[in-house]
């Protein structure tokens, strides 16, 4: 071996590195925005998130996906059977005459996390609840978490969620659930159908935070596993993004051999810690994924308590989807 060949590996290794560096996603919003879920309203965006000090959920707008202007609290006024401070994981559609929000909240009765619906006119709300108790409230195994609507190509309308069956007082394995909505949006049709449960070992004992994506005639659900937290300030946080092959909005769904698609990274390869609660913006140009990570120092070690919102370009090969650009 050369007597220089030593350099010019560590050289090409440090421009490997910095290029690694270069790529890794950057927030869009630098601030607590956890559980984020994108909307497109005409020419503009709009991104909800999960409560954050007075406000029940968080909305921004922006024009470009990359300028963000934050807008007032699109629920500020929750339902009776619902405690403040746990408002999570708010996603919404568009119905015949308006919007539904659906928002996970603290149930009074049972101490238990359920999904409630609300309804505006205008997408940036504010949204009025509606109904006098929760829409989904899985009681026998933990409650029910991250509601997620789906529209399919006939028009008919499909709520995903999570039973909390991780609560500590049922300590159950938790499954991603499907059920028909009906065409209003604020009524369950049919059977709940389990599609995911914490099966693999990379999704230890959580699998949450579902989102259905149509691809061409192939169906595609989004979801994440693992602890969010970032538990030690030695290590990464171990959730991550995974995804299924569905056969249809109700199954069955089989987990995709190569996850998890998006998971954490160290410093050398951009710092990247906690990537979760995805969600899809399908679009002419190019679709993007949304994500909440953990702030990171520049060490890449907890920063503070605060998820960022990042965005990534969605590719698919086929019906597979690849995070990132080309």
């Amino acid at each position: 071996m050369a007597a220089g060949t030593p350099v010019v590996v560590e050289r090409l290794l440090l421009v490997v590195l910095l290029a690694a560096a270069v790529a890794a996603p950057e927030p869009v919003i630098r601030a607590d925005f956890p559980d984020p879920f994108l909307l497109p309203v005409g020419s503009r965006t709009l991104a909800f998130a999960t409560n954050h000090g007075d406000t029940n959920v968080q909305v921004a707008i922006s024009a470009d996906l990359k300028d963000w202007r934050r807008l007032p609290d699109a629920l500020p006024t929750l339902p009776a059977w619902a405690r403040r401070g746990f408002t999570w994981a708010p996603e919404v559609i568009a119905v015949d005459g308006g919007y539904v929000l659906y928002f996970t909240a603290r149930d009074e009765k049972s101490g238990l996390q359920c999904i409630g619906a609300a309804t505006a006119v205008d997408p940036r709300g504010p949204y009025t609840p509606q109904g006098t108790a929760p829409l989904v409230c899985d009681t026998a195994r933990g409650g029910s978490i991250d509601p997620s609507p789906f529209r399919d190509a006939d028009g008919r309308l499909y709520l995903y969620v999570k039973n909390d069956g991780n609560h500590p007082r049922f300590n159950l394995p938790t499954e991603i659930v499907a059920q028909p909505l009906s065409a209003d949006g604020l009524a369950l049709t049919g059977r709940p159908v389990a599609l995911v449960r914490n099966d693999a070992d990379w999704e230890g004992r959580v699998v949450e935070a579902p989102t259905m994506v149509r691809r061409g005639r192939a169906y595609v659900l989004l979801f994440s596993a693992n602890d969010y937290g970032w538990p030690r300030a030695a290590t990464l946080s171990p959730y991550a993004i995974g995804w299924a092959r569905c056969a249809g909005p109700l199954g069955p769904c089989s987990d995709a051999p190569g996850n998890p698609l998006l998971a954490s990274r160290d410093a050398a390869a951009g710092c990247l810690s906690g990537p979760g609660h995805a969600a899809v913006l399908q679009r002419p140009e190019g679709d993007v994924i949304a994500f909440h990570a953990w702030s990171a120092t520049a060490r890449c070690r907890p920063d503070r308590e605060a998820r960022f919102l990042h965005l990534m370009p969605l590719r698919w090969d086929g019906d597979t989807p690849v995070v990132g650009a080309e």
